[in-house]
């Protein structure tokens, strides 16, 4: 059995989403696990605890995989399909059985994070339920999904093992130069309007992203969803962590807002429009929700 345990701060959902991004990845990369956020009273500064039943250490073995792993985009058989014009490869689904229905678009064809042997879904939004897909990106001039990951992989590839081991001990806050993203982490975000300039007219200025949450935040939504506060507002979600120790099918549960009698906190997500409103979104902020 081995455990590991990092910073979060709770009120930055894409963190949050994260630390089930890695509870999903180490349940195929490590085994079985059980995760807890370790918090005290109101605090937002926490520790997410991750503890497999397997030796290797969740974090790192995560982490490694990432820093070697290609991105794939996943296309129906006989679908026509492809992500090659952004030089993704596309693989051919050989089963029956497709996440979703044949997209429009090859933006919305899922993904495959790939390691030699291992792989891990990414297909939040293409997976063909009636779930929230908690898509925040729009897809500018078609980008997919699939070529959003590979970006963000390609910003920790040259991580060497000395730069791995500091990764593991905060890696919500590795951070990069970044173009584009899934949009996770408010951080890197902004609106206009807002910030009082568009940072797109200015050459000089780089957006600085943290590609870790951006690709385990993806990882996290595969089976689990943050929950809209009213069913007709895109603009806001509530999410939930426990500082219970609870399987990954629980811990789900909970970050869509579910007690199951597990203690638990509650925040609420609030979104903007940093473009033409219905496009893309990002996260604006996020606040707790007082106890009732």
């Amino acid at each position: 059995m081995a455990e590991a345990s990092i910073p979060v701060d709770l009120l930055n959902p894409g963190q949050v989403f994260a630390c089930l991004g890695f509870m999903e990845a180490a349940e195929i990369l490590c085994g079985s696990c059980e995760g807890r956020f370790a918090y005290e009273s109101t605090m937002s500064s926490a520790d997410f605890v991750l503890r497999v039943d397997g030796p290797q250490d969740p974090v790192s073995e995560t982490l490694r995989f990432l820093v070697s792993a290609e991105a794939q985009a996943i296309a129906p058989r006989g679908s026509d399909l492809s992500t090659k014009r952004w030089d993704v490869e596309t693989l051919r689904f050989d089963n029956s059985v497709f996440p979703c229905a044949a997209p429009d678009s090859p933006a919305a064809l899922p993904a495959l994070l790939k390691s030699e042997e291992r792989s891990i879904p990414v297909e939040h939004w293409a997976d063909g339920s009636d779930r929230d897909n908690v898509k925040f990106w729009a897809g500018a001039a078609g980008y997919p999904g699939a070529a959003l990951a590979r970006d963000a992989l390609n910003l920790v590839r040259g991580l060497g093992d000395n730069a791995l081991a500091a990764a593991a001990t905060d890696p919500f806050n590795v951070s990069a130069p970044q173009s584009s993203s899934f949009r996770f982490d408010w951080r890197r975000d902004y609106i206009p309007l807002d910030a009082g300039f568009s940072p797109n007219e200015h050459g000089g200025i780089e957006m600085v992203g943290y590609p870790f949450v951006e690709l385990l935040a993806t990882i996290g939504m595969q089976n689990a969803r943050p929950a809209r506060v009213e069913a007709r507002s895109r603009l806001a979600y509530r999410y939930g962590v426990s500082n219970a120790m609870l399987p990954t099918v629980f811990a789900r549960a909970v970050l869509g807002g579910e007690s199951l009698g597990f203690p638990s906190r509650l925040f609420s997500m609030r979104l903007g429009w940093p473009g033409q409103e219905g496009q893309a979104r990002c996260i604006v902020d996020a606040q707790e929700e007082p106890v009732s």
